[in-house]
C-alpha cells in the first residue's frame, strides 16, 4: 500500500470512528406504562347506583408511574368523605394535590383532605392579589406616595418586598402555578387563563401526563376553552391519548359544542374522549356520536384504563 493510500484509508477510519461517536439528541420518550395506570372518579353528579353519593362538582384519583394524585376535591366535605372512603382510596398515601381553579365545587372537599392529610403539597394556580388559595406579590404592586407623613402610609413607609396574602386554608402546603411545569419527566401542569366573559382571568391548571400511547389530560372545567387546553398540551405531545374531566359545554348552544367536538375530534385527532362534570349532557351525546367506541363512560366511581384503553 502507498503512503498515499495508507493516509486515504486512515481517514475514512477516522471518519466513521468519528460518525460512530456522535449521538443525535432525540426528544425524552415517556416511561413505559405501569400497571396501575388509571383515573377512579371520586365526585360528579352522573353514575351508576352504588354507596357513592352524586352531586355538582368533580374529584379524581390519578394513579401513574407510582405516584398517586389527587386531582379536585368535589363540592362538599360530608359528600367527598363519603366517596372516598366508599371507593377505598386512602388519602394519605398522596404524593400531591392538584387544584384545578378556584370554584366551590372542586375545591369544596379541601377542609376534608386537610384533616385527614394536613402536609399534603397542593398544587394550585396561582392568581392575583387575593387569591382564595393565597399569593404573594412584591410590595411594589401599590403606588407610593413620600410626601405623607409615616402614620399615613402603609407599613410607616417601609413595607417588606414580598407582602404575604392569606388563603382560606392556612397552613396548607400550597406551591402556586401561574405556568406550564414539570413535576416529574411524564408529568406536567398546564397552566391556562380564561378570556371568556363570566370567568374573564379566571386561572386553571390542567394535568398532563406523557405515556407510551400518548398525552393523556385530566380537566376540571375548562374555563379556558378546552381547545385552548389542548393546543398547549400539544406542545409537549402532540399525539392525544385521552382526555377526561369537564369540558364545559352544559350551557353552550348546539352549534358551538359541535365546533368543540370537531376540533377535538378532527384537528387535534384525540383517540379518547372520557367527559364528566360539566361537559353537559347535549355534549355527552355530541362526543359519543363523534367518539363511537373511543367514548369512554366516566360516570361517579368508574375507573378509566389511563393506557392501551380499550384495545
Amino acid at each position: 500500500m502507498t503512503a498515499n493510500n495508507w493516509m486515504i484509508s486512515f481517514r475514512a477510519a477516522f471518519l466513521l470512528l468519528m460518525a460512530c461517536a456522535i449521538t443525535i439528541p432525540t426528544a425524552p420518550m415517556p416511561n413505559a406504562a405501569p400497571a396501575n395506570a388509571q383515573i377512579t372518579v371520586l365526585y360528579d353528579a352522573f353514575g351508576k347506583s352504588s354507596a357513592m353519593q352524586k352531586d355538582w362538582g368533580y374529584a379524581a384519583l390519578v394513579e401513574y408511574g407510582g405516584k398517586r394524585i389527587l386531582f379536585d376535591t368535589g363540592n362538599n366535605p360530608e359528600i367527598f368523605a363519603q366517596n372516598v372512603k366508599a371507593s377505598g382510596v386512602d388519602l394519605t398515601k398522596l404524593d400531591f394535590v392538584v387544584m384545578s381553579h378556584r370554584h366551590g365545587d372542586h375545591m369544596g372537599g379541601l377542609t376534608y383532605l386537610l384533616k385527614v392529610n394536613p402536609t399534603v403539597k397542593i398544587y394550585a394556580p396561582k392568581e392575583g392579589l387575593g387569591g382564595v388559595y393565597g399569593s404573594d406579590p412584591p410590595s411594589s404592586f401599590y403606588r407610593k406616595d413620600p410626601s405623607l407623613p409615616p402614620d399615613q402610609r402603609y407599613y410607616a413607609g417601609a413595607p417588606p418586598e414580598i407582602i404575604r396574602f392569606g388563603s382560606g386554608w392556612p397552613g396548607a402546603n400550597f406551591q402556586l402555578v401561574n405556568q406550564t411545569i414539570e413535576i416529574t419527566p411524564d408529568i406536567r401542569l398546564i397552566s391556562t387563563i380564561s378570556e371568556k366573559p363570566g370567568t374573564l382571568e379566571l386561572h386553571e391548571l390542567s394535568l398532563a401526563i406523557n405515556t407510551p400511547d400518548g398525552l393523556v389530560i385530566v380537566v376540571g372545567c375548562s374555563h379556558p376553552g378546552i381547545d385552548k387546553i389542548v393546543e398547549a398540551a400539544a406542545a409537549i405531545n402532540p399525539r392525544i391519548h385521552l382526555i377526561a374531566g369537564g369540558l364545559h359545554l352544559v350551557v353552550t348552544s348546539d352549534p358551538d359544542i359541535a365546533n368543540i367536538v370537531a376540533t377535538l375530534h378532527d384537528k387535534f385527532k384525540v383517540e379518547y374522549i372520557a367527559p364528566g362534570h360539566c361537559t353537559g349532557e347535549p355534549a355527552f351525546t355530541a362526543l359519543k356520536q363523534a367518539f363511537g367506541d373511543r367514548y369512554l363512560y366516566a360516570g361517579l366511581g368508574t375507573t378509566l384504563a389511563m393506557t392501551a384503553v380499550q384495545k
